[in-house]
């Protein structure tokens, strides 16, 4: 169980930036984030209803809605909306799970044309499914009207505690971001920062006079945004690994994109890819002296920490480094993001074995984007990624607490 001083204080609300005066888009619309270290999962907290009430949602890069355990609300909401199936924000929300021309007809029925807007729901972490999801709309903050899914309170098992439901950042039509993005009249940008402690999330441009905003936002480095064909997840090409400046060989191509996920703990490699993975680096920790240990679950390579030095970028063990588009692009991974201390004296190596037949073969999970400063740049379809804000100095707690935000009632 999670600690109450772990979750997200309910007296969080949401927040409106100024982005730089030059920007064609004059606001945008942050969220602070905190990791809840018994799930190992990234939530926020969003005020929604009349009466308002607030409450924690779990953060999911590659979910496509809103989602919400309306039955725990306190009071119900007075400006709860229901959408009807007749509806073309139905069908909107449906999406390419139904056909338009399958819908068209049951509209002829005038008892299916009074139903409510029925839209299936996930748990993205647990992986179950509902169908009986029910599509309404309420007020989110003070003026801004947003789609959900009401869906019920089982689906919540596996969140972490207090949490009433998950936030999609996807691309498709009725994620959150989506809607964000239209009713603030900004950008389809997200800028993710995650950390231990407080990171945030911003839909829009990011304020660029403040320190150390401007100086990250400089040294972002951008590869192009993939999008599976069956899915909406945010995932870029890794081309090759490199593990303290030598490329590992594989005995099959990496293959496709690597997804990046906040519902993911740690990076996950297909089994055949971890296996070259994992003995690439015990050759180059070898030479570095580490001391291999039993493993701990759920890693699969463990070291002892003693005699270990280490800075400002957390121990010093080998650098990883994921290559990209070409040789001169590369997000380094370093022992902060590459290390989990899960003792006094033991830490392992945060990749681990994904299974024979994963969805993806790789998903770079939230552990090594931590203290990264991340940017979906949805209309330009790129990535942008800063390198570890610990080589600065700096951390996302520092980037939210040195932004320009000024808080609104909600």
């Amino acid at each position: 169980m999670a600690s109450s001083s772990l979750l997200l204080p309910l007296s969080l609300t949401l927040l409106y930036l100024l982005s730089a005066p030059s920007s064609a888009y004059k606001s945008s619309l942050a969220l602070p984030v905190i990791k809840d270290h018994s799930t190992h999962q990234y939530l926020t907290t969003l005020s929604y209803g009349t009466p308002v009430e607030e409450a924690n949602f779990v953060l999911d890069l590659g979910g496509s809605s809103l989602w919400v355990d309306c039955a725990s609300r306190t009071a119900p909401s007075a400006s709860l909306a229901t959408i009807f199936h007749r509806s073309v924000r139905c069908l909107t929300a449906k999406g390419p799970e139904i056909e338009t021309h399958r819908w068209l007809s049951s509209l002829a029925n005038p008892v299916d044309q009074d139903q409510a807007c029925q839209i299936p729901a996930e748990n993205t972490i647990t992986g179950k499914r509902v169908a009986e999801g029910e599509l309404v709309e309420d007020l989110f903050g003070p003026s801004h009207q947003l789609l959900f899914t009401c869906a019920p309170t089982l689906l919540l098992n596996g969140l972490a505690t207090g949490a009433k439901g998950m936030v999609g950042l996807d691309r498709s039509r009725t994620s959150f971001s989506s809607q964000v993005f239209h009713s603030v009249g900004t950008q389809r940008k997200i800028s993710l920062c995650l950390s231990p402690s407080s990171g945030v999330v911003q839909f829009g441009n990011m304020a660029q006079e403040s320190q150390p905003g401007s100086e990250i936002l400089r040294s972002l480095t951008f590869t192009p945004l993939l999008t599976n064909p069956d899915q909406n997840h945010p995932s870029i090409n890794v081309n090759s690994v490199k593990i303290n400046g030598k490329k590992v060989s594989f005995d099959t191509p990496l293959g496709g994109g690597a997804q990046l996920s906040t519902v993911v703990p740690y990076t996950t490699l297909q089994t055949s890819i971890y296996a070259n993975f994992e003995s690439a680096y015990l050759k180059a920790a070898s030479i570095l002296n580490m001391s291999r240990v039993s493993p701990v679950s759920p890693f699969g390579l463990c070291f002892s920490s003693e005699g270990v030095g280490s800075s400002q970028v957390g121990p010093n063990v080998p650098v990883i480094d994921l290559v990209l588009q070409s040789e001169m692009v590369k997000w380094s991974i370093y022992g902060r993001n590459s290390m989990v201390q899960v003792s006094d004296d033991v830490m392992c190596l945060g990749f681990v074995d994904g299974g024979e037949n994963p969805r993806n073969p790789i998903v770079i999970g939230g552990y090594q984007l931590e203290d990264v400063l991340v940017q979906f740049d949805f209309d330009t379809s790129m990535v942008g990624f800063s390198p570890s804000l610990l080589t600065r100095h700096a951390s996302c707690s520092d980037l939210k607490s040195g932004s320009s935000a000024q808080p609104i009632s909600v």
